[in-house]
């Protein structure tokens, strides 16, 4: 008999997503920072344009670098979260010459 399989034992919830990446609102990990780092810059820029020269051209900029943020973040979150550079070209290593 299984010295277990008694239920005197308390039971406790266990979460099971403990090595998958942060996700929010279908971000996931150091994308969620890109993305609020893009809201904030396009905020900040629209509010100093705005004061400078007008609503309608801070309205532009602010467009404008949401829809930059957004696709950069995009691009880069299909290609994964561990992107590396990759290097294509022929790679030669010189040798510490033996004394």
């Amino acid at each position: 008999m299984n010295q277990f399989a008694n239920n005197d034992y308390p039971e406790y919830p266990v979460f099971k997503g403990l090595q998958r990446p942060l996700e929010f609102m279908g971000l996931r990990g150091r994308y969620i920072y890109w993305a609020a780092s893009t809201a904030g810059a396009a905020i900040l820029s629209f509010i100093i344009i705005y004061s400078l020269m007008g609503f309608v051209i801070g309205l532009i900029v602010l467009t404008v670098i949401c829809a930059i943020g957004i696709s950069m973040i995009i691009f880069k979150q299909m290609k994964g979260l561990h992107t590396k550079k990759v290097y294509h070209g022929i790679l030669v290593y010189k040798r510490d010459s033996e004394i």
